[in-house]
Order: structure tokens, then C-alpha cells, then sequence
């Protein structure tokens, strides 16, 4: 069963449980569809969609895995979404710039992180679980290759959970894009700002905070002092699951420094590079890739649920 909301000629598709549980103030945590259809083969795919729902509802939340289909957008996957997404071949990445031309023309879509923000505000989900955000890449001074996510999160009114970012990336730029744009960053019981399946990226992330009360806490300051934007919230993957920066930093300046000879650009110089890294650790940071995804949506589900729990504990100052 699902329930049908419109806003402002959007059509919005919530399953009945992401539906219930946003009418009784129940934690809900939205997730990108991309994982499904741009990660692993089939059936390998659904399988980890579905395992890292799973770890979403282990840390005390609902899943609302986002996705546009017949030019509606999906709030929460049934199984049958989920499987005609899994088995379905050739169907569009969509980033925020893309969603109303695929909306338009009726078909079918995966969300990136920066198309499901925008999604999530609209349907009234506060908090959002990505393994890794994009950020600047390497060479950006030439290029301009900035990722579209860094932008979304100064116009998306939600909370972001994440591995940090991955290291291809300039770590330190997209730092001070962050900054630049007033987008807290707060690293969870972790000093330093992650690196996705790299526990550490060797940059101090700006602020820690230990307990989830007080993350619930900071992010509704953050709108509460008229901030539309996202906060930033990251945790490093677990170490068992961790690989160290040292083992791949050599093979990402090798591959970056291939894919420029070839001619490599644009949005496939990020799983050209991804792919080489494997290559590379012989298997080991795909097996790391999923850990992380895993390991993400379940601390989103614990902050999720904290946050729920203080906005309806929480009660208003008297001026």
C-alpha cells in the first residue's frame, strides 16, 4: 500500500510505514536509490539495499529509500520498487539539476545524495545517511569539478550522516568549500574528519560531539538561528572494517594520473579511480565500501531516533 501527497505539481509516492511514521513523529532516515542501481550487479545489489535498510532499523529508524519512477517521486521503497529497481538496466543517475527533466518526461530514476536531499526536505525527512558525500576534486582549480552535493547542502534544510568523504577527492578543499558556505561539519565521537573506508583523513574535523542528545541539540539550533542548510555529521567506519590511507593513496595518484592521459573526466573519473583502488587492494576496498554503507545507516538511525526524541521532549523558551 502506499499514499499519495502532491506538492506544488510534485508527486509524492510514501510506502504506508514511511508514510505512518512521519504522521506519528517516528525517526525516518532517508537513503539514496544510486547504491542500487550503480553499485553491485544484480541480485548482489538488492541485497545490500537491503541490509543497509536493515541497519537503519537497527539503530531505531525507519528506512525511506528515495527513488523517481513513472515521474513521481518514491518516499520509501516497497519490495516491488525495490525489485524492479535491482533488475532494471540503464536507468539514470539523477542529481538535483537533473530531477525535474526526468520528472517531466515520466521515467525512471536513481537519486544521488544531492537529488535526495532535496526529496527528503520536501517530504518532511530531517536526516539523510550517505557512505561518502562528494567534494572537490583534485585539480579543481583547472577543471572546476566540484561535486553537486557540496551546493545541495547549502540549500537542503536536512542533517547528513556520512563516512566523511572519499580520499580521490581534495580532502582540504572541500573543507574550506564547507566552511566557506557555513555548513557545520561535527564529527561524532571521532576527532578527525573521515575519509570514507579510510578511518582518518589526517584533517581535524572542526567540532566533536559525543553524545546524540547533543547532536539533536545542534541541529536544531542550526535552524533554529535561520540557517536552510544542511549540517554535516560524520563517523568513521569501524576499524575492523578500515584500510589504511597509506595502501591506496599511491594507487589513487597513480590511476588519477591515468585517467588524465586517457582523456577520463567528468562523472566517470570517480569510479575509474574506484575501480583501480581494488584493483589494487585486490578486493578488499569493495568489501570496505559496503562496511562503510552499512555502519553509516546504522549510526544515522541512532542519531535519527535521538533527534525524534528531543524535538518531542524538547520545550519552547519563553521570551
Amino acid at each position: 500500500m502506499t499514499v499519495i501527497k502532491h506538492y506544488k505539481g510534485i508527486t509524492l509516492v510514501y510506502c504506508d510505514e514511511v508514510a505512518d511514521a512521519l504522521d506519528t513523529q517516528k525517526p525516518v532516515v532517508a537513503l539514496e536509490s544510486n547504491v542500487i542501481t550503480h553499485g553491485l550487479a544484480y541480485p548482489d545489489n538488492i541485497t545490500t539495499a537491503k541490509k543497509v535498510e536493515a541497519a537503519v532499523r537497527a539503530g531505531g529508524s525507519i528506512p525511506a529509500t528515495i527513488g523517481i519512477e513513472d515521474g513521481r517521486i518514491l518516499i520509501g521503497m516497497t519490495d516491488t520498487n525495490m525489485e524492479r529497481f535491482a533488475a532494471t538496466g540503464k536507468i539514470p543517475k539523477v542529481s538535483s539539476r537533473d530531477l525535474p527533466v526526468i520528472l517531466a518526461q515520466k521515467g525512471m530514476g536513481a537519486t544521488t545524495v544531492a537529488s535526495s536531499l532535496v526529496a527528503a526536505e520536501i517530504a518532511g525527512i530531517p536526516f539523510f545517511a550517505s557512505a561518502g558525500i562528494g567534494g572537490v576534486h583534485r585539480g579543481a582549480e583547472k577543471t572546476m569539478d566540484i561535486s553537486s552535493d557540496l551546493i545541495q547542502f547549502t540549500r537542503s534544510k536536512v542533517a547528513v550522516v556520512c563516512a566523511g568523504a572519499k580520499n580521490i577527492l581534495d580532502l582540504n578543499l572541500t573543507m574550506e568549500f564547507l566552511e566557506t558556505h557555513c555548513v557545520p561539519i561535527i564529527s561524532y565521537q571521532f576527532d578527525d574528519f573521515p575519509a570514507f573506508y579510510c578511518r582518518t583523513s589526517g584533517i581535524r574535523s572542526p567540532h566533536r560531539l559525543d553524545e546524540e542528545v547533543d547532536i539533536a541539540q545542534a541541529i536544531e539550533l542550526h535552524w533554529a538561528l535561520g540557517n536552510h542548510s544542511s549540517i554535516l555529521i560524520t563517523s568513521p567506519t569501524k576499524k575492523e572494517n578500515a584500510i589504511d590511507s597509506q595502501e591506496v593513496n599511491g594507487a589513487i595518484d597513480q590511476a588519477i594520473f591515468n585517467a588524465e592521459k586517457d582523456g577520463i573526466s567528468g562523472n566517470s573519473i570517480t569510479k575509474y579511480i574506484m575501480h583501480a583502488v581494488d584493483r589494487v587492494t585486490a578486493g578488499k576496498s569493495a568489501r570496505a565500501n559496503m562496511a562503510v554503507l552499512i555502519n553509516t545507516a546504522e549510526v544515522a538511525g541512532r542519531l535519527a531516533a535521538a533527534h525524534a526524541q528531543f524535538r518531542r521532549e524538547e520545550v519552547p523558551p519563553t521570551i
